[in-house]
């Protein structure tokens, strides 16, 4: 991996882990930041090795959200700013041919809170939380936090939540489905990575297949996600590893997948 200043990567195994490395600022997002995620999340993607990826945050904090002091570049907007430097980075999260895990530490505020939820899974730490700080400072949501706050709790909560600026804790993002799992703050990273080893073990091509029918799932309607579910069930049918899958089932032992 090449050398990062505002982030680290690190391997265990077939676990990348990508940490956003700005505690002092709480690892709130400028333009060098987001490049230099959207390298790390394209090296981490396309190499082989690699089937799970953990995003989580150095010191307090998991993102703090924007860098409001970051100076707007001349003739760029903010819309120019949100579609040209964070799209692309949520997109490869999101498009990612494998999962990644949001490990929240402190703070997911803002269009942190976006990254956290972007992810296909999200461990809390017991003293993290999500916050759509936004209306205190006369703007909205973006990075798709709406979407996905809409999709998984509801029009009135998510509404809710935005209008007041609540602080949401890990035990009520558990209760309504915003995170998979809580457990203590100083194991955090401990235990998204023994989860991820154990994700890491199933078959990769079943992972892939399955992020992409959750998502064909939510954003179309029955018909179309039955007919996308058939599609890919011959994908994998067809597959090395539902062969050694079933192989290993009936000789009683562990598989051993390779993704193809």
């Amino acid at each position: 991996m090449s050398a990062y200043e505002q982030i680290r990567v690190s391997t265990e195994g077939p676990v990348a882990i990508i940490t956003l490395d700005s505690p002092d600022k709480l690892n709130a997002m400028d333009d060098a930041l987001l490049r230099e995620l959207l390298d790390a999340a394209t090296k981490v993607n396309d190499d082989e090795a690699i089937r799970i990826v953990i995003l989580t945050g150095a010191g307090r904090s998991f993102c703090a959200g924007a860098d409001l002091k970051m100076k707007p570049l001349v003739g760029r907007t903010v819309e120019d700013h949100l579609n040209e430097d964070h799209r692309p980075v949520l997109d490869a999260i999101r498009n990612a041919t494998k999962p990644w895990i949001s490990a929240v530490n402190g703070a997911a505020a803002g269009i942190g809170s976006a990254y956290a939820m972007n992810c296909d899974l999200t461990v809390m730490a017991d003293d993290a939380y999500l916050f759509q700080a936004f209306s205190a400072i006369g703007l909205v949501p973006d990075g798709g936090a709406t979407w996905h706050l809409t999709n998984t709790i509801g029009r009135k909560r998510a509404y809710e939540l935005i209008a007041t600026g609540e602080k949401l804790p890990a035990k009520r993002c558990l209760e309504l489905g915003l995170c998979n799992r809580v457990v203590p703050a100083d194991r955090l990273l401990e235990e998204t990575i023994a989860w991820a080893k154990s994700l890491a073990k199933r078959a990769p091509l079943s992972l892939r297949h399955a992020k992409a029918a959750v998502r064909t799932a939510i954003e179309k309607d029955l018909d179309t996600t039955f007919d996308h579910e058939a599609e890919l069930q011959m994908i994998c049918s067809a597959s090395e590893d539902h062969a050694e899958g079933r192989r290993a089932f009936a000789e009683k032992r562990e598989p051993e997948f390779h993704g193809r």
